[in-house]
């Protein structure tokens, strides 16, 4: 999975965290979420406009910086 398509960041949005496109929904937010136990379908639940995909991308991220 890609996440350089699903993954930007700005200075103007959350002072330049990681987020998912088109959201104000930061890496580190979901991250936390899945740490403190949520499923992924009570992330989804929660934030409907987001989808399945952004937080497998989340994960894929997490795992290159990782790698780098």
């Amino acid at each position: 999975m890609n996440w350089q398509e699903r993954i930007t960041s700005d200075k103007k949005v959350l002072l330049g965290k990681p987020v998912i496109k088109d959201t104000r929904i930061s890496v580190e937010f979901i991250l936390e979420r899945l740490a403190a136990g949520w499923s992924e379908s009570k992330i989804l639940e929660s934030y409907p406009h987001l989808k399945k995909e952004d937080i497998q991308v989340v994960i894929a991220y997490l795992n290159d910086s990782f790698r780098n």
